[in-house]
């Protein structure tokens, strides 16, 4: 059995990187559907097993208004029917894709359902988005940030 080691707190150590890290996500999420951008956030955070990101953006959503019901059914959310819109489903897909990056990249058809969904613009910010909750789940993952109690 390991020795558990004391992690660094980045946002203390690298206050710039942080405050940087915290304006792009705020850029990337200007003009999104506050819901379809939380729900994005907490998919990330599931499948990058980010504690301190589901309990955070949990509790956005619920603030937010978001139902019990679709927070627990999110990690199965391809297998439901009647639960999201097709607009939030592209934007599941979109995520897992951009995610997890299986095959090195995000297959068309993926990114051509969630462009039939979002124009240009909101396209972009929703890949921004993706990719900010991405690099935040990786920084507290990886620096063992404990969750907060938020949700």
């Amino acid at each position: 059995m390991s020795e558990e080691i004391e992690r660094t707190n980045y946002a203390v150590q690298a206050p710039d990187m942080f405050r940087a890290m915290r304006a792009f996500s705020q850029a990337a999420g200007k003009g999104l559907d506050p819901v379809v951008a939380e729900l994005v956030k907490i998919r990330a955070s599931q499948i990058n097993r980010c504690a301190f990101c589901l309990d955070m953006h949990i509790a956005e959503a619920r603030k937010a208004g978001e139902t019990d019901e679709r927070l627990n059914l999110l990690p199965a959310w391809a297998e439901v029917r009647g639960v999201y819109t097709d607009k939030e489903r592209a934007a599941l897909a979109l995520t897992e894709a951009i995610t997890l990056l299986t095959d090195g990249f995000v297959p068309d058809d993926v990114y051509a359902r969630a462009a039939a969904h979002f124009d240009e613009a909101e396209l972009s910010r929703l890949v921004g988005t993706i990719t900010a909750i991405n690099a935040w789940n990786r920084f507290n993952v990886a620096f063992q940030v404990q969750p907060g109690g938020l949700s």
